[in-house]
């Protein structure tokens, strides 16, 4: 019996969309198809690839009258906001303006008895497993600079976004990628297993949480087939005295609240320096309470609803708990008349918590933040390091040295100061703990999309 994939909108419930995921056999017959044709497009001028790539970005920017309330219809974000099709711009443009450069060989020597260097050489198959809450974003951190390297690519997208890779897939091809060379499966976790299991790829990119990073683990155990993992995580804020507080408080509420709290990079926690924090809470409740939750096909909508009702309950969940034990909720419910006890859920900002509250400890990834006061810089970085996870640290002072002190002391992939919640193309996009390992985008994506190869070559036997 086939299992059918379908993806419940978290509007009203309904099935979306449905696609019958292909069985062992026949994902293998794919796979086989697209690891015959990787040499033929590695084998194309480099300039070429680029071309193609930046081709397929602008097909599927085409798309976006399509694409945007489709994505709001899958996982509920809001219209207003446009898509993910700016930052998918932004990193495809960059990476295709480095890779001549990062993909260059390293020469060592060049003479009249030796040429010694190191080139980059494609993995050959990469296998992008990809997250329903940015779905286009974070595919193209390694779809772009993976067929720019001179990889196939097989997507396997998250049920929540079914048509997600898809569209993807057919904009890059409409665009002149061969068909082999990239494609999209739909596939379920005992096939995707199995297939990663068999070596079936040469490098495997997974985006989703800790637990679904272990099940990959536990799969490619033993094929030696390097693996980027981004994971999860609990990013943390720290506004010290010197800070700008309006500038503070509205980007971090940005970061906590924006796409319901399902961002990767996320603000879900925050430390204020004591003289600050009733002037911080104070600004951030005034911001939040102005959000408005509704449909996401609504124009007026800037707070949608969560993509599953499953997520919803660990929020509501976890706030609850925290109220329980003395946290003190800031945002009226009065004014989210819409939170439906389902996907519709309110923002909240909580006081009075702690470190022994699950809202300040697990990945919460919904509208909630707490909020916590801190005497000093070592108190904040304490806490700031007290997690498993290690994404992104945002720093908000006045004082660029002191914001590199502290974060030479965070345990984290990424330090911002004074922003948050964004990915710069051309840093690498890293996390340490639980959160992950490897890296994308940046020359550093480029390296870990490829080998090393080293020509030791003797021209004079004398």
């Amino acid at each position: 019996m086939t299992t059918i994939l379908k993806c419940i909108s978290p509007i009203d419930g309904s099935v979306y969309a449905e696609r019958p995921v292909a069985d062992v056999a026949a994902a293998r017959r794919a796979v086989a198809g697209v690891r015959s044709a990787q040499k033929a497009w590695a084998a194309r001028p480099l300039a070429e690839r680029i071309a193609l790539v930046e081709a397929g970005v602008e097909a599927l920017v085409a798309m976006k009258d399509e694409a945007v309330p489709e994505l709001a219809h899958m996982m509920g974000r809001p219209v207003r906001y446009g898509g993910e099709f700016g930052g998918v711009v932004e990193r495809a443009a960059y990476m295709g303006s480095i890779a001549a450069e990062a993909l260059a060989p390293l020469v060592v020597e060049n003479s009249a008895r030796f040429e010694r260097r190191i080139e980059r050489e494609p993995h050959g198959v990469v296998f992008v497993i990809a997250p329903w809450n940015y779905p286009y974003l974070t595919a193209i951190n390694t779809v772009a600079p993976a067929l720019i390297a001179g990889n196939a690519v097989v997507l396997k997208h998250a049920t929540q976004t079914l048509l997600a890779g898809e569209r993807m897939v057919r904009a890059f091809t409409s665009a002149g990628i061969p068909q082999d060379v990239f494609i999209n499966l739909f596939l379920d976790h005992l096939t995707t297993e199995a297939l990663i299991a068999e070596r079936a790829f040469d490098f495997i990119n997974f985006t989703g949480s800790v637990n679904g990073g272990r099940a990959i683990e536990r799969a490619a155990a033993g094929t030696f087939t390097p693996l980027g993992l981004e994971l999860g995580g609990k990013d943390p804020g720290y506004v010290m005295e010197d800070a700008d507080i309006d500038w503070a408080a509205d980007v971090l509420m940005d970061g906590a609240m924006y796409n319901s709290g399902q961002c990767c990079c996320g603000i879900e926690r925050i430390y204020v320096h004591r003289s600050r924090f009733d002037e911080f809470v104070a600004k951030s409740v005034e911001i939040v309470s102005r959000l408005r939750l509704g449909s996401p096909l609504d124009a007026e909508t800037t707070l949608g609803p969560m993509a599953n009702a499953r997520f919803a309950s660990e929020v509501r969940a976890q706030t609850a708990e925290a109220v329980a034990a003395g946290a003190t909720p800031l945002i009226d419910p009065a004014r989210f008349p819409q939170d439906d006890g389902g996907t519709y859920l309110m923002p909240q900002i909580l006081t009075g918590v702690s470190h022994q509250m699950r809202v300040m400890r697990d990945e919460s990834f919904g509208p909630v933040v707490g909020v916590m006061p801190v005497a000093d810089d070592d108190e904040a970085i304490s806490l700031m390091n007290d997690s498993p996870y290690g994404l992104t640290a945002s720093l908000w002072t006045a004082n660029a040295d002191r914001a590199a002190r502290i974060g030479g002391r965070l345990e984290t992939g990424t330090v911002f100061m004074n922003r948050a919640d964004y990915l710069d193309p051309a840093l690498c996009w890293t996390g340490c703990k639980d959160t992950g390992r490897g890296g994308a985008l940046s020359v550093i994506g480029f390296h870990n999309l490829t080998r090393p190869k080293s020509y030791h070559l003797r021209k004079a036997l004398t």
